[in-house]
């Protein structure tokens, strides 16, 4: 569409009008014809990913900006994810977003402007990481020197789990489990990440067991192709991984972030499997050749105190010159037994006579007296005693009695005063629990009455019944 100009004045001449959707279709369509494919170059600045799985981002240089849109399928497809500060180049199509009135470039793929400028932010992100401990060498453990469990981390198809697998098979036979994981490419960090976790989150003793080491392997590439296992979320799984981990990506030359996080790093996925375990026939042989080892050396330890033995042995003395003395001191004292026992006898035979002389019959009974003196002494205070104690007891309870009688229900009907029961011997307490008895018994301190409760217009009769059964104290 043709825009003509405005004339001169404020007349509006013969001068089309246009509505705002015209005017922005026809700029639409020629930035869109203009610029169909372009490649811009430029250095990333804000990015943000929305929740759609959308980014958006700016290309800027020194004097202008660009907005760039890439849309979430080619999010998904891009190598190389775009990072503020990062020189790129930058594919894709003009286009504009009439609801803002501006123009974006719609962004199709990313690359870094130039190996140098991938290499800086590599570098950056190095140091950072590095700066965080994730690369100290206090962090890195020893590997099992001969696991029964490895785990590989790698993709299933190629040449690298092939080699893995058979230089395992040729050197020691291991159970190995395989993650399937993406090597390259924008799902390659996420999966490699969450491989590494899912071996640390195996327990012990599982249904699927629990791996002694970890390998993380691919083959060699460009710098964009093994960019995934540069990604900070690799290396933070790598880092904080319970199990030792070795690092094998790429060729000897080929170094990635990954590689300072790892455990250990090998040049080769051939080399990681080397590493990993030790060779069954150098085990076998070394394993003789120790045998040999300790057998040689108890032998000879054996003949070495042998000898020694037999030159200590020459230096002691003949056991007839050790057994000498005491023979001699033997037969002394058993000559001298018989007359020491003699003379033990006597001195023990004259001790018994002294004492049997003191053993008179006149002083034992005289002893015997004196003893059934204090006995019939002792008897007699403990009667008084019994019965002093009785006696007392006796007044208490006389008294007990007395207070008993003068205090009991008894006592109380002599003063003047009665019990009224029912006929199931209740006390009565009330004029209208007894009116509601057909029958009530009235006890005095002489006889108990039967009387029926007054009613309206009736008289009261009363019948002598029998006192009750007082029951006795004791």
């Amino acid at each position: 569409m043709d825009l003509i100009d405005q004339p001169q004045g404020n007349m509006p001449g013969n001068t089309p009008e246009f509505s705002v959707s015209e005017i922005s279709g026809a700029v639409k369509r020629v930035i869109e014809g203009e610029f169909g494919r372009v490649r811009v170059r430029g250095e990333v600045g804000r990015v943000v990913v929305a929740r759609t799985g959308h980014m958006y981002f700016d290309l800027k240089d020194d004097r202008a900006v660009i907005a760039a849109v890439s849309w979430k399928g080619q999010v998904a497809r891009m190598k190389v994810r775009p990072e503020e500060g990062m020189e790129v180049i930058a594919t894709g199509r003009l286009t504009t977003f009439a609801p803002q009135s501006k123009y974006q470039l719609q962004v199709e793929s990313v690359e870094p402007a130039g190996a140098g400028a991938l290499m800086a932010m590599l570098e950056a992100r190095r140091k950072q990481l590095a700066a965080e401990g994730l690369f100290a060498t206090e962090r890195k453990r020893a590997l099992p020197y001969l696991p029964r469990v490895i785990g590989v981390i790698t993709s299933p198809q190629g040449a690298v789990i092939r080699d893995i697998l058979h230089r395992l098979r040729d050197r020691f036979g291991v159970h190995v489990l395989v993650w399937p994981v993406a090597v390259q490419g924008q799902g390659c960090a996420p999966e490699v990440a969450r491989a590494i976790a899912g071996f640390n989150a195996l327990p012990e003793g599982g249904a699927i067991p629990r791996p002694d080491l970890l390998i993380v392997a691919r083959g060699g590439g460009s710098i964009e192709d093994l960019w995934g296992f540069n990604e900070e979320i690799v290396v933070r799984a790598a880092a904080a991984s319970d199990i030792a981990l070795i690092s094998a990506v790429g060729h000897e030359t080929d170094t990635t972030l990954i590689d300072h996080a790892a455990d250990q790093r090998a040049p080769t996925p051939s080399a990681a499997a080397e590493i990993a375990v030790p060779v069954q026939a150098d085990l076998a042989a070394h394993l003789t050749t120790l045998e040999a080892r300790l057998i040689r050396a108890g032998a000879q330890s054996v003949a070495l105190r042998g000898q020694r033995l037999r030159d200590l042995s020459r230096a002691l003395p003949r056991p007839e010159a050790l057994l000498a003395p005491a023979i001699q001191r033997l037969d002394i004292w058993a000559e001298r037994f018989p007359g020491s026992l003699r003379a033990a006898l006597a001195s023990k035979g004259q001790e018994l006579r002294s004492i049997a002389a003191g053993l008179r019959a006149g002083a034992i009974i005289q002893q015997i007296g004196k003893g059934q003196e204090r006995l019939s002494d002792r008897a007699g205070r403990a009667e008084r005693a019994i019965l002093t104690s009785l006696d007392r007891h006796k007044t208490r309870l006389d008294a007990l009695e007395r207070l008993r009688q003068s205090l009991g229900y008894p006592a109380t009907l002599q003063r003047g005063y009665a019990v009224v029961r029912d006929q199931a011997g209740k006390v009565l307490t009330t004029a209208r629990a007894a009116q509601d008895q057909a029958l009530v018994q009235i006890e005095f301190t002489d006889a108990t009455l039967d009387a029926l409760p007054q009613k309206p217009g009736a008289s009261r009769r009363l019948r002598k019944s029998a006192p009750p059964e007082q029951g006795d104290l004791f």
